[in-house]
């Protein structure tokens, strides 16, 4: 199975949690395709947002609605957006 993510790179303010609120995790995982979100914040008080995606159809498909919701999140939370990648998932398995 092919999946794909993609990584968004955060600098939470300083009047920041860095975590994202209940309703921007909804909106992204209601995003067609969308099989996930990890949200990370690193002790650099850096922050990354994961989502991963069915394919690459999903993956390109929800790129605009993924701006609009990163952009209002960023604004609302306090967060500087450094930089957005994605990644074909080679390997994806968790320990049950």
């Amino acid at each position: 199975m092919d999946m794909f993510a993609r990584v968004s790179t955060y600098q939470p303010g300083p009047d920041s949690s860095g975590a994202p609120s209940e309703d921007t995790v909804n909106r992204v995982l209601q995003l067609p395709g969308c099989l996930g979100i990890y949200y990370l914040l690193g002790k650099d008080n850096k922050s990354l947002s994961i989502t991963l995606w069915e394919d690459a159809a999903a993956l390109a498909g929800s790129e605009e609605a993924a701006t609009k919701i990163r952009t209002e999140t960023s604004a609302e939370q306090h967060l500087q957006i450094l930089g957005v990648e994605e990644f074909e998932v080679l390997t994806s398995q968790l320990k049950g």
